[in-house]
């Protein structure tokens, strides 16, 4: 006799989390969710606490640190040691452990969870897990994780995923920050951006990156797979760790202040390739 699929909470029903609700969906999890925007959609609660009443699973894809915080104690009463709670959303380190001392105080298992990939791989079930935390709890979740990814991976204790996946976003913004000033550069000097795409094929600092956020460059269609206010959050989150270790990090800042004049501009919700048309 198979063992019953665990019932799955998803708190956050965003660009990422709406989608990997509806490849848990197709995998046969029963989901309950919750979005502070109150969508009405299938599965829907109308709180945090009762997705935690109901289900063993959690997994948020919520904004911030506030958001994952406020989260985490509007479910507490609820949670037990039955309960596995996973954040994905990228937020500080800081917040990370808090998190996790919030459910341990109800004996309730944390990974430290942040995934890489956007729009597409959400929806195609091929986003990247960076875990941190107990390898034993996150056995007991891997189909759970599994139903909307490639990959799974286990990078440390709880923080260390976290700590991995804002200087990997760190490394994104700063070359497609660079990206954007090559096109620039082209341009000003009347060469074809398609000329530089071909260059870019054949030269070794050619990357997935640069093939998906140059054609958006090129073409100005902007549509969110990772929009700039998040990214700039992420931004912050490194210059955070950089300041805490004496660290200088010249590339970043100037890359985070681009970013930053971008959402005053206007454009936070557009993706964070836009820095490309920013002046």
């Amino acid at each position: 006799m198979s063992t019953p699929l665990p019932r799955v909470g998803l708190l956050g029903l965003g660009i990422i989390g709406s989608r990997v609700a509806e490849n848990l969906r197709k995998a046969g999890y029963e989901v309950s969710v919750w979005s502070k925007t109150g969508r009405d959609v299938e599965g829907a609660l109308p709180s945090a606490l009762e997705v935690a009443q109901a289900t063993q699973v959690i997994q948020l894809f919520v904004r911030d640190d506030a958001a994952l915080l406020e989260a985490i104690r509007a479910m507490q009463s609820s949670l037990k040691s039955t309960h596995v709670v996973m954040n994905h959303a990228t937020v500080s380190k800081e917040a990370t452990l808090e998190a996790a001392r919030l459910c341990a105080s109800k004996e309730a298992a944390f990974l430290d969870a942040p995934f890489t990939g956007s729009k597409m791989a959400a929806q195609n079930g091929k986003l990247c897990y960076y875990i941190g935390g107990s390898t034993e709890v996150l056995e007991q979740v891997r189909p759970v994780l599994e139903a909307s990814s490639a990959k799974i991976v286990h990078l440390g204790a709880i923080g260390d995923a976290m700590v991995l996946k804002i200087v990997t976003n760190l490394v994104t913004g700063v070359t497609v920050k660079a990206l954007a000033e090559a096109a620039a550069i082209t341009q000003g000097e009347g060469v074809p951006l398609e000329a530089l795409k071909t260059a870019l094929e054949s030269n070794a600092n050619y990357s997935t990156l640069i093939g998906m956020k140059l054609p958006a460059i090129m073409s100005g269609d902007f549509e969110a797979h990772f929009s700039l206010i998040n990214m700039l959050k992420d931004a912050d989150f490194a210059r955070i760790l950089a300041a805490g270790s004496g660290t200088k990090t010249p590339a970043l800042d100037c890359t985070a202040e681009a970013m930053r004049a971008g959402v005053s501009q206007g454009f936070g919700d557009l993706d964070f390739s836009v820095i490309g048309k920013l002046g």
